[in-house]
């Protein structure tokens, strides 16, 4: 025993650098177990799938939501109002309407696909972007985006069918209304040709197309001269 003592009094050095060695020992000893109970609860699942739990996995914090900026917004309001301008090229121009009936013919699928994206774009445009939250953003450029894509197939179909549905004689009526809407509003002609013309082509077109109230109204603008109201006789 005093043997043991007097050794363990001047060896006592030892202790430091056998005690890092139990350490390592300990930790892959720990580990080497830590390995084989993983192994034990594996094929314990694949031996019994309904036998265990599936191991708890930490939540995915939600993703935050990002703000649109009043610039996204009025970025999506600018390509509406270019769809727009488009459609307006042929509302507004009764001759241009003439020569592609179908852009107006609620018969034609495309026509009416159109038509009905552009209602869902104009109900979900917004006064104000700086008020729209992500999901009406979102919502916006989907509906934008559908009536952009709507009005190329339908413009595209119509500008490759033009009157080829229409019979000869049909064919003929749309040609006279196309140069009756010429010289209706040529400022060259006078108030009385126009006013005949304009009347005419409406006679023409009667049972082939639907011109849109915006495309008469526009019509009637241009020849107001002729059908509008005359002006009163200045004073003396």
């Amino acid at each position: 025993m005093n043997d043991i003592l007097s050794f363990a009094g001047s060896y006592w050095w030892l202790v430091f650098p056998l005690s890092g060695v139990f350490a390592i020992w300990g930790k892959s000893f720990s580990e080497a177990t830590e390995r084989r109970h993983q192994r034990k609860m594996e094929l314990y699942r694949l031996k019994h799938p309904a036998g265990l739990p599936a191991p708890l996995e930490a939540p995915t914090p939600a993703p935050r939501k990002a703000v649109p900026t009043r610039s996204q917004g009025d970025h999506v309001r600018r390509m509406h109002d270019e769809v727009d301008r488009k459609w307006l090229a042929y509302e507004l121009d009764a001759a241009k309407l003439i020569d592609y009936p179908m852009m107006t013919d609620v018969r034609e699928p495309l026509t009416v696909a159109f038509l009905r994206a552009k209602r869902e774009a104009d109900s979900l445009r917004p006064e104000d972007p700086a008020s729209m939250t992500p999901e009406d953003l979102a919502a916006y450029r989907s509906a934008v985006t559908s009536y952009d894509v709507a009005f190329q197939i339908a413009e595209t179909e119509a500008r490759r069918v033009r009157a080829s549905g229409f019979t000869t004689e049909e064919r003929q009526r749309l040609e006279t209304a196309r140069r009756l809407v010429t010289v209706a509003i040529d400022d060259a002609a006078t108030a009385a040709e126009r006013q005949t013309a304009y009347r005419r082509a409406r006679r023409e077109l009667d049972g082939l197309i639907v011109l849109p109230d915006a495309t008469v109204s526009s019509l009637e603008e241009k020849v107001a001269g002729a059908i509008g109201q005359r002006p009163e006789p200045p004073l003396p």
